[in-house]
């Protein structure tokens, strides 16, 4: 089955979008029921492409724990291709804490929404192998112990949240529990080729009979026969070319910078070791220099001539009278 690439942003949103297909897949992120869950306005709609390499969206959603009870939380996913965003992930945080949309009101109280920050990364962080990782924040006293109770004050969510990594290069076709099997139509080496990277050919039968992925197929389905979604979907790839290619224009002025440091530095080097060869030189001819003198002021004391003196050290009779002359 060929369907649109859920990695490019478009068509991520068309899922997204889908109040269903949403509930699936941040449940199995978050491993939790999602039972209600809707975009909120302050989604950023990447219409504008100059300088944006990031997709975020955000959600706010009804989740319910084994005992049934309910809680709202804030979800921010962001998405991106680059892996030198950590700066932007950090200020879209920071615009989120800020944001006073975010936080909930009980009579003449008041606290934040507990945030959990979803990364969908198109490339690996380190040598981190897992494909997904999650990242919780516990709660320790002194002595590293973890504090279980008395968490029911809103202050610790508040001012902390989770976050769920998902490295895309390491979805490699594995599907051992539910989460592999949602993320597993972002796996991109179902791609159909290198020159299509804007449609994935999946197997339908690995999700027969999942009345949950069964929609998230058919989304997609009909995102791939979508023009203007097929459209965005140019559009991005003709950003990220660009991209690439400003950043292949950098690393080769990167690589001409380096050449030319160490080009520069090199002929320091050799300037360094012409001045000392000189220096050394100069000190040799004035070592020379002296012993001449010496060697002809002693002569001189013995009697000898000029000439004899000229002929014994075989130099110009000149220099030997200069010599005595300054004596």
């Amino acid at each position: 089955m060929i369907v649109a690439n859920p990695i490019y942003d478009v068509v991520f949103k068309y899922l997204m979008e889908d109040e269903r297909i949403a509930r699936t897949i941040l449940s199995a992120l978050l491993k939790k029921d999602v039972v209600e869950v809707h975009v909120r306005r302050n989604e950023y709609s990447n219409k504008s492409r100059d300088t944006l390499s990031i997709f975020r969206i955000d959600f706010g959603a009804t989740i319910r724990d084994e005992q049934g009870k309910r809680q709202t939380i804030l979800i921010e996913i962001q998405k991106t291709q680059v892996d030198s965003e950590l700066l932007r992930f950090r200020q879209y945080l920071g615009a989120q804490y800020d944001n006073k949309e975010n936080m909930e009101y009980s009579g003449r109280s008041s606290h934040a929404l507990p945030m959990v920050a979803v990364y969908l990364l198109g490339h690996t962080v380190g040598s981190i192998e897992a494909p997904v990782v999650y990242v919780d924040h516990q709660v320790y006293d002194y002595d590293r112990n973890v504090v279980e109770g008395g968490l029911d004050n809103p202050f610790v969510e508040s001012l902390t949240h989770d976050s769920i990594i998902v490295q895309i290069p390491r979805l490699h076709g594995r599907i051992n529990n539910r989460l592999d099997k949602v993320l597993s139509i972002f796996d991109q080496t179902h791609v159909v080729s290198k020159k299509d990277q804007q449609t994935i050919d999946i197997d339908p039968a690995v999700y027969g009979g999942d009345d949950e992925m069964e929609p998230i197929l058919r989304k997609l389905m009909e995102a791939s026969c979508d023009k203007d979604v097929r459209r965005e979907m140019d559009v991005e790839d003709e950003f990220f070319s660009v991209l690439k290619n400003r950043e292949a224009e950098i690393m080769e002025k990167d690589r001409q910078l380096a050449e030319s440091i160490v080009a520069v530095k090199q002929a320091e080097e050799q300037r360094a070791q012409a001045e000392e060869q000189r220096a050394q030189a100069e000190d040799r001819a004035v070592r020379a220099e002296q012993m001449m003198r010496n060697t002809v002021t002693s002569l001189l004391k013995k009697q000898m001539t000029a000439d004899n003196i000229a002929g014994l050290l075989g130099v110009d009779v000149m220099i030997v009278e200069q010599i005595a002359s300054g004596i």
